[in-house]
């Protein structure tokens, strides 16, 4: 079993899963602080990138339903952070938009944020930093470049190098 053990430590995918769940759980404490739940600084965090989506489109970005969302919304909007606005295109939609209320608390998130990244880098150079970040975008896309499995198929790989020919 050590030999299996040592597969697992460095295998990619738990090691992504793994590295992402600590980085997330170490951000989720800070949001605590702000009386913010994990779904509801998603939220806002995509909604800070989208502002004046609908709710609907939202929901489907973010993979949750939108019922889900909605619920979500609901307790933003109690806080005063968030309000629906009608769309003008379509009179069931509603558009999202932060209150003004909400920037301090936005910019809390970016910091804790940043803490969060300078933790989770600290010990590598500017130099690693930057080829880590470029190795996992590599990474994000050679996946999005993937054609889907059908179910059951087991995936032949199309290019031994990489997407760069490596």
């Amino acid at each position: 079993m050590p030999e299996y053990d040592a597969y697992l430590t460095r295998s990619l995918g738990f090691l992504l899963a793994d590295t992402s769940r600590l980085v997330r759980e170490r951000f989720d404490s800070r949001a605590r602080t702000l009386g913010l739940t994990r779904a509801q600084w998603r939220v806002l965090s995509q909604l800070r990138r989208r502002e004046g989506i609908n709710q609907t489109a939202l929901a489907e970005i973010m993979e949750i339903e939108s019922i889900t969302l909605g619920r979500h919304i609901d307790r933003l909007e109690e806080k005063g952070w968030v309000e629906r606005r009608p769309d003008p295109k379509d009179r069931r939609a509603w558009l999202l938009y932060f209150k003004e209320e909400v920037q301090p608390i936005l910019d809390r998130m970016r910091e804790f944020s940043e803490q969060t990244r300078l933790e989770a880098l600290a010990g590598l150079s500017e130099d690693e930093r930057d080829r880590l970040i470029e190795t996992l975008l590599e990474i994000k896309a050679n996946m999005m470049d993937l054609e889907p499995l059908a179910d059951g198929e087991v995936s032949e790989i199309k290019a031994r190098g990489g997407r760069r020919g490596r």
